[in-house]
């Protein structure tokens, strides 16, 4: 059974196309390498990933997007980035379960959409159990964005990849 919160299935023929809401998930830009984990800083090279991935966002954010933020230092540098208001989350710190990354964004049920600024391993199984349903490991790469959607088709909510957005993609497309 593929649970509720998930599908890896979109139909062709569906008559009836609702989208939900959009849920992004970012992880943070570079970081150094120190102790202790919460309070390691972006490096400079990553204060400038944030930046141009902020930059990128900054024109392309859904209008009144939620921004949701683990209290580690790098991710709070790095939302900082977009020069927007957002929330700490403790439910997204690192070693977050997917599972409280998708609750705390209100996957499929949410009224808004939703920015996760978050870390590895964590993001990365989130954005697997959203799309697939499955428990599984999947990569988000320093500083990258994921960009997912979940969409009703008649009656049935679906998760769609939107994007995948490389740092370096983000850079090319100032």
């Amino acid at each position: 059974d593929i649970p509720e919160h998930a599908c890896c299935f979109r139909p062709e023929n569906a008559t009836v196309k609702i989208k939900d809401m959009e849920l992004l998930l970012w992880r943070h830009a570079e970081a150094a390498q120190t102790t202790p984990d919460l309070e390691r800083a972006l490096t400079p090279a990553g204060r400038e990933q944030a930046a141009v991935m902020a930059n990128w966002l900054r024109s392309r954010l859904p209008k009144n997007t939620r921004v949701l933020v683990s209290p580690a230092r790098r991710t709070q540098e790095t939302a900082a980035a977009l020069g927007m208001d957002f929330i700490t989350c403790d439910a997204i710190a690192p070693g977050a379960e997917p599972e409280e990354i998708l609750e705390a964004a209100g996957w499929l049920n949410a009224q808004q959409d939703v920015l996760i600024v978050s870390h590895q391993p964590s993001l990365g199984a989130a954005a697997a159990l959203a799309i697939s349903g499955h428990d599984q490991r999947w990569d988000i790469e320093i500083g990258n964005l994921w960009w997912l959607s979940s969409e009703t088709h008649d009656g049935s909510a679906h998760a769609v990849l939107r994007a995948i957005i490389p740092a370096e993609l983000a850079a090319a497309q100032k």
